[in-house]
């Protein structure tokens, strides 16, 4: 992930590349239960940087950031799942959300997210992920017209990597753990 971007339009096919790849990201279920705000255009791309910004009092601008072309913000829907896992073939009749062990509205999301991400890097960009602040959920969904049952995973951004766009922030003064201490091999 890079963190420093330069102004440039991308391609209109390595954006159709990007957006195909992540919607056939794994989903339990098929359920497919995620879709993306995609924003192309400068206005659209202002538009999120100021409902980050009016909740931070400008403290979320970050000047090389805000250049990336592109910024896609993947958003899961729990109903879908609930919804899918109700269906006869798979042998429930309600939409508990208790017989999930794990929330994977969010989880396949991310996947679709890192599928960006992949495909991005694979087309010679650069590409960052970032939350999304939980009191801007809401602003968020207001200012783009999304519907409430659709939550926001965080943000993709892609675009022309700037110069010397390495790692920065936590990446930059935090060393990646060793293989051995993430690794446990037939036993922990």
């Amino acid at each position: 992930m890079v963190r420093k971007f330069e102004r440039g339009p991308l391609d209109p096919g390595v954006v159709d590349r990007i957006l195909d790849h992540a919607r056939k990201a794994p989903s339990a279920g098929f359920s497919q239960g995620f879709e993306f705000l995609v924003l192309e255009d400068q206005e659209e791309r202002d538009r999120l940087w100021r409902v980050f910004d009016e909740l931070e009092d400008g403290r979320w601008a970050d000047p090389e950031i805000e250049p990336a072309a592109l910024l896609i913000v993947p958003f899961a829907n729990k109903d879908a799942y609930l919804d899918r896992y109700a269906e006869a073939d798979k042998g429930w009749e309600d939409r508990d959300e208790a017989r999930w062990p794990v929330p994977y509205w969010y989880i396949d999301t991310g996947f679709s997210a890192l599928l960006m991400l992949l495909t991005a890097v694979d087309e010679g960009l650069g590409a960052l992920f970032f939350g999304v602040p939980p009191h801007a959920i809401a602003p968020l969904r207001e200012a783009f017209g999304v519907p409430q049952t659709y939550v926001p995973i965080g943000v993709v951004a892609v675009g022309h990597r700037g110069p010397d766009a390495g790692s920065a922030g936590s990446a930059a003064t935090r060393p990646r753990r060793a293989i051995e201490q993430v690794v446990h091999r037939g036993r922990w």
